[in-house]
C-alpha cells in the first residue's frame, strides 16, 4: 500500500518535489460546479489544492456543497459589470446583485434577504465574504 500515514508532512513535501509533483493551497473563496442537471454545487470557504504532475494539473476541492439551482456565471457576470444583455442578469435588482446570490447569503447566514442584499453590497457583490461578515 501506498500511504503517506506516519511520514512526516516536510518529507512528503520533499519526496513529491524530487517526483515532479508540485502541490499549490489556492485562496478560493467560492467554488461553484454546473451540472447538467441544472442543480449547481457551490462550495463557499472550500479548502482548495491544486497539484501539479508533469504537466497535468489536477484540483482537489475539501468542503461541504450547497446545491443550488444555477449559481454559476450569472453571479459573476453580475458582479463584474458582465454583458447588459445577458439573460443571467434579469435576476438581478437594480443593485446589480443577482437574487439567486441573496438568497444564498440570507440562507447560509440565517437573515433576512434584505440583511443579506446590505452585506453583498458592503462585499463587493462576493457572497462567501458577506456571509462571513454576518457570522
Amino acid at each position: 500500500m501506498f500511504g503517506g500515514g506516519g511520514m512526516n508532512p516536510r518529507k512528503m513535501k520533499q519526496m513529491m518535489k524530487q517526483m515532479g509533483i508540485d502541490v499549490e493551497e489556492l485562496d478560493a473563496e467560492r467554488v461553484v460546479i454546473e451540472t447538467a442537471d441544472g442543480d449547481d454545487l457551490v462550495f463557499d470557504g472550500a479548502q482548495v489544492t491544486k497539484m501539479d504532475a508533469q504537466g497535468q494539473e489536477t484540483y482537489q476541492i475539501v468542503g461541504s456543497p450547497d446545491e443550488v439551482a444555477d449559481a454559476g456565471a450569472g453571479g459573476a457576470a453580475a458582479v463584474e459589470g458582465g454583458d447588459a444583455d445577458d439573460p443571467a442578469l434579469d435576476d438581478a435588482s437594480d443593485d446589480g446583485i443577482p437574487e439567486e446570490d441573496v438568497k444564498l447569503v440570507a440562507q447560509q447566514a440565517g437573515v433576512s434577504k434584505e440583511a443579506a442584499r446590505e452585506a453583498l453590497e458592503a462585499a463587493n457583490g462576493e457572497p462567501a465574504r458577506a456571509i462571513s461578515d454576518l457570522q
